[in-house]
């Protein structure tokens, strides 16, 4: 059996690798250069629920998703979850593919503060002092971006909104559903719409797959294992890390994009930019620091078993 250390360490692994291969997705997708995002988003859905069918098969545990399949409730909590997370790639992939990419990456900044007001009318939790500020400072942040590009910013506002319903469905769901068999059955869902999405590229644009390289067949093919190897990483975190662990390594992914968008693709960076992704950040931390206390106020509060 596992000790208390060894348990932390391999689930600080498999954190820092899940959030580690999502905040490197920009990198991969623009490798699919000529591809297009309805393509890409295709390619995903339909390489993702193979993967999936391959390891439920190498695992036997199909047994699993049948169960979920003879529960109508979980079926179609899987089937929303996925209108959710389609959403979310649509966008994500289309954020990347037209030089966006900080667009994205403060999105997945702003989703803890997604997932904190989802949590207060959704699931009627009550704001502490510090998350109520957290929030306000998030809501600064976007009318100064907002204000400074003179536009909404609708992909980021758009990537935070359907990751964070997307997760509030799985939270809900929690054991009942593990991680593959999730990702299974949302693809599976999606499976008509990607089909559609291929059909009409394929009578207007033209399907690049398979005719522009091995190597860009193999990335596109390779999309579906990208897409489930870090859900099953975060997986395997979530069962063997505190929550608040959890947290802090999530920042990770957005700002390994946000240095790719910055400091690589060399995005624009004009003040009002530089200060609303600093009222963000000042959020996040403040958010940190009451999730950090407040831990530690729950685990003095425990009571010792005698």
């Amino acid at each position: 059996m596992e000790s208390i250390a060894a348990t932390r360490r391999a689930g600080f692994i498999q954190a820092v690798s899940a959030y580690g291969l999502w905040g490197l997705l920009p990198v991969y997708f623009l490798l699919l250069a000529p591809t297009g995002p309805f393509e890409i988003v295709a390619g995903r859905i339909m390489f993702s629920l193979v993967f999936c069918a391959i390891l439920l098969s190498a695992t036997r545990r199909w047994t699993a998703v049948a169960r979920i399949v003879r529960t109508p409730r979980l079926l179609f909590t899987m089937a929303l979850a996925g209108a959710f997370i389609y959403v979310n790639w649509q966008v994500y992939i289309y954020a990347v593919l037209t030089d966006r990419v900080l667009a994205g990456a403060l999105g997945y900044f702003i989703n803890p503060i997604v997932t904190v007001l989802l949590g207060v009318l959704v699931l009627r939790e009550r704001l502490r002092p510090l998350q109520w500020i957290a929030v306000s400072i998030s809501f600064v942040a976007v009318l100064v971006l907002a204000i400074g590009y003179g536009e909404f910013p609708w992909i980021s506002l758009a990537l935070a909104l359907s990751f964070g319903f997307y997760g509030l469905i799985k939270k809900r769901v929690g054991p009942s559903v593990d991680a593959v068999s999730g990702l299974a059955l949302e693809t599976a869902w999606l499976a008509p719409v990607a089909i559609l999405q291929l059909a009409l590229v394929a009578t207007t644009t033209g399907l690049t797959i398979g005719t522009v390289s091995v190597a860009h067949t193999i990335l596109i093919i390779g999309s579906g294992v990208i897409t489930a190897v870090p859900l099953l990483l975060f997986a395997g975190a979530a069962r063997r890390l505190p929550l608040i662990s959890l947290g802090l390594i999530q920042y990770l992914a957005p700002l390994i994009q946000f240095a790719f968008g910055a400091f690589v693709l060399r995005e624009a960076m004009p003040p009002e930019r530089w200060v609303g992704f600093g009222l963000v950040w000042v959020a996040l931390a403040v958010l940190t620091f009451d999730m950090v206390a407040s831990g530690r106020v729950a685990r003095r509060n425990v009571p010792l078993l005698t």
